[in-house]
């Protein structure tokens, strides 16, 4: 098992735990933190039959009162139907705020887990525990929270760290080979921004011999962004990396190119913007499309870059008219710059040239 420890600058500390079998002792590992009360597990139609009742067992065995919740899966429960369904289920179980969520599954349920226990009650405590590859290296740890609106993802969300987050690798097993793809590309994204040999893994060696691994070099990366800027006014937004692009193209579709996918597009638009605007090195820039494609990764987009850059213009993380990208300088290292929103245009087409 490989334990770290996430401390934020207003001193909220959380373990994150990733290992082989840790969801029979979930429960357990919980009530070091946590004294033994209600808690609520919130889990999806894909997630629930394989692990609701191992989940409520261990939660059970350690003294919890167990109540479940189990939404659809799929990125449509990321609504405000939904949220506002989960917090009527916590009221129905009469939640307090001595009491506690559990988010058993992907980045969907972990993001609307976490909303509701930040918004119920003025806030309970939540734990993570990822069942897919995409949470376990990124959606599960940092505290960002969110459901979608008509006009955007993640436009509804909050701040609210979890009490721990508890990743049992043997549920890895379960996962289509999409699946891990989707986990693969935030990965593959953290190896861009910081570490070389985390996207080794990825450009030359065997990734499904090395998930605890991946997982431990993605969560040692996150935490030391998420320390240095939990609320994401700075150097956070490099996280973001191939994500402005993503997010349009994930709307563009009508979602139906999920999130790893879509930021496997967008990390190739802006790898092949960088290397036209000299940025970034022509072998370098190969070396990012050659190991996306080894992943079993899209690299080329569907849409042109006009639409792309009208919907990225509403994006949550455009500033007034200014809005951050993330360009690559070489594998290991990657700048953000400040540019207007009418130029977002103007970089996705340089992306969007020379696409095999």
């Amino acid at each position: 098992m490989h334990k770290h420890i996430l401390t934020t600058p207003d001193g909220v500390s959380y373990p994150i735990l990733t290992g082989s079998g840790l969801l029979k002792t979930a429960g357990a590992e919980t009530a070091k933190l946590k004294k033994p009360c209600r808690v609520m597990i919130v889990s999806d139609t894909n997630v629930a039959p394989l692990y609701l009742e191992q989940a409520a067992e261990s939660f059970s065995e350690a003294g919890f009162q167990v109540f479940s919740h189990i939404v659809n899966a799929g990125e449509e429960s990321k609504s405000v139907a939904v949220f506002g369904e989960l917090l009527e289920a916590f009221c129905e179980a009469h939640m307090t705020r001595a009491d506690l969520a559990a988010a058993l599954g992907g980045g969907v349920v972990g993001d609307l887990t976490g909303f509701a226990a930040g918004c119920y009650l003025r806030g309970i405590p939540f734990v993570q525990l990822p069942t897919t590859l995409l949470a376990a290296v990124d959606a599960s740890v940092g505290g960002k929270t969110a459901v979608n609106l008509e006009h955007g993802k993640n436009l509804a969300g909050l701040f609210h760290q979890p009490l721990a987050v508890i990743c049992d690798t043997d549920t890895l097993q379960t996962l289509s080979p999409h699946e891990i793809q989707d986990g693969s590309a935030e990965a593959i994204k953290h190896g861009i921004l910081d570490d070389p040999a985390l996207f080794a893994i990825y450009e030359t060696g065997n990734p499904s011999e090395h998930y605890e691994e991946i997982i431990a070099r993605s969560v040692i990366y996150k935490s030391k962004i998420v320390t240095e800027d939990p609320t994401e006014k700075g150097v956070r937004k490099l996280l973001n990396l191939g994500h402005t692009a993503a997010h349009a193209i994930e709307r563009l579709s009508n979602f139906e190119i999920s999130h790893g996918h879509a930021v496997a597009i967008g990390t190739a638009i802006v790898t092949r913007a960088a290397v036209k605007r000299g940025i970034l090195s022509a072998g370098n820039g190969a070396r990012i499309l050659r190991t996306l494609t080894r992943s079993g990764l899209p690299t080329v987009c569907p849409f042109a870059a006009e639409p792309m850059a009208e919907i990225a213009a509403l994006d949550k993380k455009a500033a007034a008219s200014e809005i951050t990208v993330i360009l690559p300088e070489t594998v290991g290292k990657c700048r953000m710059e400040r540019m207007p929103v009418n130029a977002l245009g103007a970089l996705f087409a340089d992306g969007l040239e020379g696409q095999a």
